[in-house]
C-alpha cells in the first residue's frame, strides 16, 4: 500500500500495526475512564436522591433555616450555661464548704464528751470556731473569728485540732 501522507510527513517507512495497537490502548483506556466516571456518578445521583427525597428546594430551605435556628438556641443555651456556672462558683466560694468538729470533755467529771469544737470555712480558710463547753452549771458557747486559716484570738487545743481538721492540715 502506498501512503502519501505517510511519505510527505517521511514517515513512509513506518509500520501502522504500532499505530492502530498505541489507539486501541488509548481506547482501552478512555473505556475504563469512563467506567469509572459512571460508577462514581451513579453513587454521587444515589446520594443527591437520598438527600432530596420527597423534599423541593422551600421545604429544603425550610429546614436548613431549622437547623439554622436550633444551631442559634444551643449557643445561646451553653452561653447562658457558662455564665450561670460562673456565678454559682463565685457563691460557693463564699459557702462554708470545710468542717471539722473536735468533742470533748471540757471537765474531767463530767464524762461523755459533751463539748465540742466546731469550725467552719469556707474555700478561702475564711468562717469561724464555734466552742461549746458543757459543765454542770449549764452550756456555754463562745465563737471565734478566722480570716485566711488564722485567727486573732488565741485557740484552745481543741479549737486548733478541729481548724486543722478543717483545713485538711
Amino acid at each position: 500500500m502506498n501512503y502519501n501522507l505517510l511519505e510527505q510527513t517521511g514517515l513512509g517507512s513506518f509500520d501502522l500495526t504500532y499505530l492502530f495497537i498505541a489507539a486501541y490502548a488509548s481506547i482501552f483506556i478512555l473505556i475504563i475512564l469512563v467506567i469509572v466516571q459512571t460508577v462514581r456518578l451513579n453513587k454521587l445521583s444515589k446520594k443527591y436522591k437520598k438527600f432530596m427525597s420527597g423534599k423541593n428546594a422551600k421545604s429544603l430551605e425550610k429546614d436548613i433555616i431549622g437547623l439554622y435556628e436550633d444551631n442559634k438556641f444551643i449557643k445561646a443555651s451553653a452561653e447562658k450555661n457558662k455564665s450561670d456556672i460562673r456565678a454559682l462558683y463565685k457563691k460557693l466560694q463564699s459557702t462554708f464548704q470545710k468542717v471539722g468538729i473536735v468533742k470533748y470533755d471540757a471537765f474531767n467529771q463530767m464524762g461523755g464528751q459533751l463539748s465540742f469544737s466546731l469550725a467552719l470555712l469556707d474555700e478561702n480558710d475564711n468562717g469561724f470556731i464555734l466552742n461549746s463547753v458543757h459543765s454542770t452549771e449549764g452550756c456555754y458557747s463562745y465563737t471565734k473569728e478566722i480570716r485566711n486559716g488564722m485567727c486573732e484570738i488565741s485557740l484552745g487545743d481543741e479549737e486548733r485540732e478541729a481548724l486543722n481538721i478543717a483545713m485538711d492540715l
